[in-house]
């Protein structure tokens, strides 16, 4: 091996490199600087030079001769990029733009878009800043074909750049909108879909936040309400506690509250409208206000009964009680005591009103399934108003009691003893229904042993007061 070979390997293995491998990774070219703004410095300030050209070159594309224009463009193009002067390479990629718009020439402006953001040494600043004057030109192009054309041409460009991730959402958006007014639902929602923008470090918070939910929208009316939920979950609901952001607020939760009723999650569906009349502008405005707590009240009606939604039900109660929704809060009244609730009679009081709600108004098969809904929760309450107050019924009484047939009152009583909500036994043969838990031997000495001692207690201390009186009485005496 000669000199100069072993010279040119020492100087390979001298070479610094780092200890950690992933600060390469996540190093600020992978943020989107390249190595030339990162490092190199502007070497020669072009903007005299580009002063002095423009006129020329824009004299020429006025006067027909836009191919010598965009040509004594690319020299001066060229020499801007070498000086990496940042301010005139983003005047003349600029101009590249308006010239070619200017003339109407679509194919040549997108054909200019690819070249140029190609060039090698190129400031990724002045190619973001050439991308945005492309994208205000969408808004002016002769056809649909024309602007789906160049559409495509900024998502290729975009495509996998991470200083163009801001730029390559935005004009995605556009086309989703495009796609969703042809009525195509389903391509709109996959073009949507394609971009995390969750990763999106150079977008701000609140156009992530809006992308998302346009995310969620269009899942929801492809109905892929999987995806949708999954999405949702991208979302850090304390964002929303900014005041600046309350109608973001009020899209999700809108959108949250579509997904819950389709799953016929109803207690869900109350948090979500009591998130919305927690919001300032809906507090502000009476009558979004009322209709929330109005919503709320409803679905945490209709909400299967457990620990949850009775707390829940007495905090809609009260919220209720602030809110002119006397109706509303008399049902949830009769939910709340301890008292048996007659199911003719309820379609006859809350009936009117209840149908006027747009969740149970309309006759449709969703409609229809929630004031069934209604209905097995007011027999579900009254069970367990039967369980407490009886140890032994008939079930003829009880039938009588519930307004049901004898069938579908063996089902309900059934559905509450699997879900452990109350205790009860059923004597087919001889037609009762037990609610008394039998105890073990165990738990009946103890109690036995407790009433003893209390018992005991008693005696004692009557003894204690006896002797006490007899004193007094004694000392009194001999006095």
């Amino acid at each position: 091996m000669g000199l100069r070979h072993r010279i040119e390997i020492w100087c390979i293995s001298t070479t610094p490199y780092p200890a950690n491998r992933n600060n390469c990774i996540n190093s600020p070219i992978r943020e989107g600087n390249s190595m030339d703004e990162t490092i190199q410095k502007m070497e020669k300030d072009c903007s005299a030079i580009v002063d002095a050209q423009l006129p020329e070159i824009e004299a020429n594309a006025k006067g027909g001769n836009l191919t010598k224009a965009l040509e004594q463009l690319l020299v001066l193009e060229k020499q801007t990029r070498s000086s990496a002067d940042l301010a005139s390479s983003t005047r003349v990629l600029k101009r590249f733009i308006q010239l070619t718009f200017e003339a109407q020439d679509w194919k040549l402006l997108q054909e200019y878009i690819v070249i140029l953001s190609k060039k090698h040494g190129q400031l990724k600043q002045a190619i973001t800043r050439m991308i945005q004057e492309s994208m205000e030109c969408l808004d002016k192009t002769p056809d649909m074909k024309t602007k789906l054309e160049l559409i495509e041409t900024l998502r290729t460009v975009t495509d996998g750049k991470v200083y163009l991730e801001v730029e390559r959402a935005r004009v995605t958006r556009i086309l989703a909108k495009i796609k969703e007014d042809e009525g195509n639902i389903t391509e709109a929602a996959d073009i949507m879909q394609d971009l995390q923008v969750e990763t999106f470090g150079s977008m701000e918070k609140r156009e992530k936040t809006d992308f998302i939910l346009e995310q969620m929208r269009l899942c929801l009316l492809k109905k892929d309400y999987i995806r949708a939920n999954i999405i949702s979950k991208k979302i850090n609901i304390r964002y929303f506690k900014d005041s600046d952001v309350q109608d973001l607020k009020l899209r999700y939760y809108d959108l949250m509250i579509e997904y819950s009723l389709h799953e016929s999650e109803y207690l869900s569906a109350c948090k979500h409208y009591r998130q919305i009349y927690d919001t300032p502008i809906v507090k502000e405005d009476p009558a979004k206000a009322k209709k929330a707590v109005e919503n709320a009240a409803l679905f945490v009606a209709l909400a299967p009964y457990d620990n949850e939604q009775s707390d829940l039900i007495h905090r809609v109660h009260a919220e209720a009680e602030e809110i002119d929704t006397p109706v509303y809060r008399d049902l949830l009244k009769c939910f709340i005591t301890t008292e048996l609730m007659r199911w003719p009679i309820i379609e006859q009081i809350y009936g009117p009103t209840l149908g006027q709600n747009p969740a149970l108004a309309g006759g449709s098969e969703e409609s229809r399934k929630r004031l069934k809904e209604l209905h097995n929760r007011v027999v579900e309450h009254n069970i367990r108003v039967v369980a407490k107050y009886y140890t032994r019924i008939t079930t003829k009484r009880l039938t009588q009691l519930l307004d049901l047939a004898d069938k579908d009152c063996e089902e309900f009583l059934s559905k509450l003893v699997v879900s452990k909500t109350i205790y009860a036994k059923i004597d087919r043969p001889a037609g009762v229904v037990s609610f008394a838990k039998s105890k073990h031997p165990n738990e009946v000495l103890n109690e036995w042993s407790q009433d003893i001692n209390a018992l005991l207690g008693l005696v004692e201390k009557t003894c204690h007061l006896i002797t006490k009186e007899e004193i007094i009485h004694s000392i009194t005496k001999v006095i």
